[in-house]
């Protein structure tokens, strides 16, 4: 099954066309990565799969019965919120928390490593905890697809590499589209890898590795996957 069909993309900004007759898919509980150069439009179709950009022409269809999460780059944890009240926050706002909303919020951040720190106050945490807390409110929602914008980007690299494996064990069941700039945490992480290139946008390259994730470095096709990754992103293929 398809989680996500796009059809017929154009969308323009001023003289520059971003999309044209653009197609792209993503197939139900898969982990996608989606490489490019800055400004290319990852996060722009990002934004219009999630629903919060509407000025385009064509035809963006989620199967029935989808529910979505977006996890970007900054945690846009409030900061007068505890942990356990930011991972609770649409009960929250929605005035619905609860014994089993707080129940729930504490069993994910169980799992994100964060029990010791369910009433501090998003300053008093590390960079690397922060995301922890977003990626623990991300799961509350239980949605079937999760769009990801460079979540892990601003971490120091030990960090970032434990986040990236526990975000794939927690969500390796759902329908996952990832942002990146990262070719190894695309390979680390995905069963499917795209390379978004040129203006208009297009696909540019398709990658299925055969092995499953997490791949270790020391994987016998991870140096050439990330190699041809490499390749297609310096702009010298054809």
């Amino acid at each position: 099954m398809q989680r996500v069909v796009i059809r017929d993309l154009s969308l323009q900004f001023g003289e520059q066309s971003i999309f044209h007759q653009f197609h792209f898919s993503l197939s139900d509980g898969r982990f996608t990565s989606l490489l490019g150069a800055s400004g290319v439009g990852k996060s722009t179709l990002l934004r219009i799969i999630a629903g919060l950009h509407t000025d385009f022409v064509g035809d963006v269809r989620l199967a029935t019965g989808t529910t979505l999460a977006y996890m970007a780059q900054q945690d846009a944890l409030y900061p007068w919120l505890s942990v356990l009240d930011n991972v609770q926050l649409f009960a929250h706002l929605s005035g619905k928390r609860s014994a089993q909303t707080q129940s729930l919020a504490q069993d994910l951040l169980a799992k994100v490593k964060m029990s010791e720190h369910l009433h501090k106050k998003p300053y008093q945490l590390s960079g690397g905890q922060r995301q922890r807390v977003a990626l623990a409110r991300t799961l509350m929602s239980d949605a079937n697809l999760v769009l990801m914008d460079e979540p892990f980007s601003a971490l120091d690299a030990v960090t970032r590499h434990e986040l990236q494996a526990l975000a794939y064990e927690l969500l390796c069941n759902k329908t996952v589209l990832l942002i990146t700039h990262d070719p190894q945490e695309a390979i680390r992480l995905s069963d499917d890898i795209y390379v978004l290139k040129h203006q208009p946008a297009t696909i540019a390259t398709k990658i299925s590795p055969q092995t499953r994730p997490i791949r270790a470095l020391d994987d016998d096709n991870f140096g050439q996957l990330h190699a041809q990754l490499l390749h297609e992103l310096s702009g010298d293929a054809s």
